[in-house]
């Protein structure tokens, strides 16, 4: 059915068909129909103490408000981000500011973290309590006095209920923000959110989302901060803001953080230089260019413990999930296995 619709929906400005998709998903349009193999050994694996259903997961940028999340859970994810939140509600930067690269099944974005705000997002997640993982990226308002402040702000309105947090240092939209990259200032926001965490009394694992375009002692430094703070997660990666040689649509040279395929060979390369100086101490959430069970399968050998996607969707529609589980399962039957986790890692 997405096949026929997708022609018409690509006709329509990218940031309208998002917010058509969310109000779709709000009215229930789009019905539970899809193939359900909750119960498949295959994919079950555990995120932060609790058992998922399945390692494929919506990364943030696509429920921004946290509207639809149960519904994408209903969509057969095994655990959805939403965000990213930021404490104050902002309308992010000048439209047009989404992008799709349909030569390369890519995007293009500078939205600027446009949400409601912190309390809109808690009231709305309180009265709809979630039905699988919920996560939770959380940043700084564009005009913010203390970036620091504001994610102890955005800490103490959701440790209570969202399932993990993640603190976004990498979108390539808000200015200056993947400053927090630098050894000493990542040292200093995970002392600051450590301390908050003793504060509230509160367990919440941490994620720290990081850029794909670091280079290899960055990627040593960011680990030894990581490993130190005893960080639960990290996600790999985030949008990039270069990435733009073999693409082919016209419209590459937009400025913003571009997702999709172009930059899935990027991101597995990054997984496993994380993978190998981690060593399964820190889980690896794998980002960029998920859309088949080909795809997941290759983060997952690069050492990614669980997988996001966002872009994928939105070329290959909402019964994603069971496309990625149908056609994974069979590579991972080849390889004579009982369940994914047996794969993570092994890319030679």
């Amino acid at each position: 059915m997405y096949s026929k619709l997708k022609s018409i929906i690509f006709k329509l400005n990218p940031e309208f068909a998002h917010d058509l998709a969310i109000k779709s998903l709000k009215l229930n349009f789009l019905p539970n129909i899809f193939e359900n193999k909750d119960n498949d050994k295959l994919f079950e694996t555990k995120l932060f103490g609790k058992t998922i259903n399945n390692p494929i997961g919506v990364a943030a940028g696509f429920d921004k408000n946290a509207e639809v999340y149960n519904q994408l859970f209903r969509l057969g994810f095994g655990f959805v981000e939403v965000g990213t939140i930021t404490p104050l509600k902002q309308y992010g930067n000048p439209k047009p500011r989404v992008f799709r690269l349909v030569e390369d099944e890519a995007l293009i974005n500078r939205l600027g973290f446009n949400n409601c705000g912190s309390e809109d997002a808690s009231i709305r997640i309180k009265k709809n309590p979630q039905n699988g993982l919920l996560g939770i990226n959380i940043g700084p308002n564009k005009d913010s006095h203390s970036r620091l402040e504001d994610y102890i702000i955005c800490l103490r309105k959701f440790h209570k209920i969202a399932d993990y947090i993640t603190i976004n240092i990498s979108s390539p939209n808000t200015e200056n923000l993947r400053n927090f990259h630098d050894q000493s200032r990542l040292e200093k926001l995970l002392l600051k959110i450590k301390d908050e965490k003793k504060n509230l009394n509160t367990k919440i694992p941490i994620t720290i989302k990081i850029a794909p375009d670091i280079n290899e002692k960055d990627v040593k430094k960011i680990s030894e901060v990581l490993l130190n703070h005893q960080i639960e997660a990290v996600i790999i990666s985030n949008t990039s803001d270069n990435s733009r040689e073999r693409l082919k649509d016209i419209q590459k040279h937009q400025k913003g953080g571009l997702s999709g395929k172009p930059i899935e060979d990027k991101s597995n390369i990054l997984i496993n230089k994380f993978y190998k100086i981690l060593k399964n101490k820190i889980k690896i959430i794998g980002v960029g260019g998920v859309d088949s069970g080909l795809s997941a399968y290759k983060k997952f050998l690069s050492g990614a413990d669980l997988i996001q996607l966002y872009t994928g969707m939105v070329y290959k529609g909402p019964n994603i999930v069971n496309s990625i589980k149908n056609d994974l399962s069979e590579l991972l039957l080849k390889d004579g296995v009982k369940n994914f986790t047996e794969i993570i890692g092994k890319k030679t």
